[in-house]
């Protein structure tokens, strides 16, 4: 930038480098706080992982292996199980909306996709008397354990 000096007053004038300056300002802006940038996508991106990635949890109850896996949004007839050896794989997709009346939308959230993943099960299973069900938003998977499997546990005296 130029300076050109009257009496007590400093007067600044924008130069032909000006584009540059800021570009340049920017680019220490982010060095210096390299994730500033983001803040503002940061909640988003963490929506759309959900969707992408469901949170499953993975446990045993008794006799059986339990799985169960939060889906909210998504229709029971949008998701499929199979049980392939010592894996286990929950798949779907959230449909997008077909018939949307014209709003003014001041802000559309709702994500749409498809998902798929895979465990591998901790224990062995009888993979024949496996049960699904879906309420709520939540997928419940209950694999009784074989008898093998139940026989490897005991109880453990704490000293």
């Amino acid at each position: 930038m130029t300076r050109k000096e009257t009496k007590d007053v400093v007067r600044v004038e924008p130069s032909v480098l000006s584009p540059f300056e800021e570009i340049e300002r920017l680019f220490d802006e982010v060095m210096r706080r390299p994730f500033s940038l983001f803040r503002s996508f940061v909640p988003r991106l963490r929506e759309e992982a959900e969707i992408v990635s469901p949170a499953v949890d993975i446990y045993e109850e008794g006799d059986d292996l339990v799985v169960k896996a939060e889906l909210p949004g998504i229709n029971k007839e949008d998701i499929e199980v199979k049980i392939t050896d010592d894996y286990l794989t929950i798949s779907g997709e959230k449909k997008k909306e077909e018939k949307v009346e014209k709003k003014d939308y001041y802000r559309y959230e709702r994500s749409y996709g498809s998902f798929s993943r895979t465990f591998r099960l901790p224990v062995d299973v009888q993979t024949d008397k496996a049960k699904a069900k879906f309420e709520k938003g939540v997928l419940e998977i209950r694999i009784p354990k074989t008898e093998e499997a139940k026989k490897k546990e005991r109880k453990l005296q704490i000293e």
